[in-house]
């Protein structure tokens, strides 16, 4: 049974429950002072205690998606590391494969032309050779004939460190709330790019061109576009793309669409910090490379660079972020810069976590679908 499964969630909870009432209907017998009793009553309690602890772990990671299965949990998972391997693009007849494909919840839901479509794909990056899962929702109108003909809009969909892309399909909703909204005449039909920026797992790379390590700006600014548009029938112009994240994935949306306004004409941080950290998750990112630590800092390149010809959003709260002081100082140096368009989504309260990611989520869809175009 996987990390995720409800049967695992359930039995771990059952038995935190039989280890309480064990320990109740015991604890008068293991009141003695002999070894035997006082080992019973240690090994009670601890079991209790661990049983409590593992329940309440796998239900924060079923709500909030931090760890897809065992190996990712325990740092094993390598499989979908940085791939040197030419032939896969050869084998899957380009850089990106479909897996699976999955209906949407809801009325019509089997039918894709009335609900959409979400699709399991296997990414990989003709130029850094990075390969990455990822989820492509594909909304009704891509699939309806009076539509067969047009491009449409695309935005790639990150989540944070270490996350998993499947929490935005089913714990923060992306696909669900875009078609809603774009149901409702709220934003435009868009294809949604989910994924997480953790491409070389278990390293959260800061979406950074590590020297001698996985090119993961480069991936993202260059690869991911081209191996999409080789695939969908999405706009070729900059103005056809966004990028959105939540948390590092905000960090990194923020930084790409800086970096590369000619490949993102938008980007969406919910809940970013703007200097990628280093610690033992991401180990040395620059190798002593000034110039690449100061471009990773969002700050230096407000001051030191030419102001892109982009638009930022920005999320935070009142209470409960804390980056609230840092984005409103963020939010007036962009303004300052005159070119890069500032937007900004401030709560009265709500903490890092995905309750208040999918309060400002709709917001966000319908921010970016008024800043992207169809071609």
């Amino acid at each position: 049974m996987g990390l995720t499964s409800n049967k695992v969630l359930w039995l771990t909870a059952a038995f935190a429950v039989l280890l309480f009432t064990g320990t109740v209907w015991l604890w008068p017998r293991l009141a003695r002072r002999n070894w035997r009793a006082v080992s019973g009553r240690v090994a009670l309690l601890f079991g209790t205690q661990l049983a409590l602890f593992a329940s309440v772990g796998l239900a924060a990671n079923q709500a909030f998606g931090f760890y897809a299965s065992w190996a990712d949990l325990f740092g094993r998972e390598k499989a979908q590391g940085v791939v040197v391997d030419h032939t896969a693009l050869r084998g899957a007849g380009g850089p990106l494969a479909v897996l699976d494909t999955g209906r949407m919840a809801g009325a019509g839901g089997s039918r894709p032309e009335a609900a959409g479509q979400i699709q399991k794909v296997d990414i990989v990056g003709r130029t850094t050779h990075i390969a990455t899962p990822a989820y492509v929702y594909l909304p009704p109108e891509y699939f309806q004939a009076r539509y067969r003909a047009r491009t449409f809009p695309a935005a790639v969909v990150l989540t944070g460190y270490p996350g998993t892309a499947q929490a935005l399909v089913n714990k923060l909703h992306y696909p669900r709330t875009a078609r809603e909204l774009a149901k409702n005449g709220r934003m435009q039909p868009m294809i949604l790019v989910m994924l997480r920026p953790t491409v070389a797992p278990p390293r959260d790379t800061e979406c950074v061109d590590v020297p001698g390590g996985p090119q993961t700006e480069t991936f993202f600014a260059k690869d991911l576009p081209d191996a999409v548009a080789a695939h969908y029938r999405v706009g070729q112009k900059p103005r056809s793309w966004g990028i959105i994240g939540d948390s590092t994935g905000g960090y990194c949306a923020l930084k790409i669409a800086m970096h590369h306004p000619g490949a993102y004409a938008a980007g969406a941080g919910l809940s970013p910090y703007y200097t990628a950290p280093i610690d033992p998750t991401t180990g040395d990112l620059f190798r002593g490379d000034r110039s690449l630590r100061d471009r990773a800092d969002l700050w230096w390149c407000l001051k030191h660079l030419p102001a892109p010809d982009t638009s930022l959003l920005v999320t935070s709260s009142r209470i409960g972020e804390s980056n609230y002081k840092a984005t409103l100082k963020f939010i007036e140096r962009v303004r300052a810069t005159k070119l890069t368009r500032i937007s900004s989504i401030i709560l009265e309260s709500g903490g890092h976590n995905f309750n208040t990611w999918r309060r400002e989520i709709p917001a966000t869809l319908q921010w970016m679908s008024g800043r992207l175009s169809k071609r």
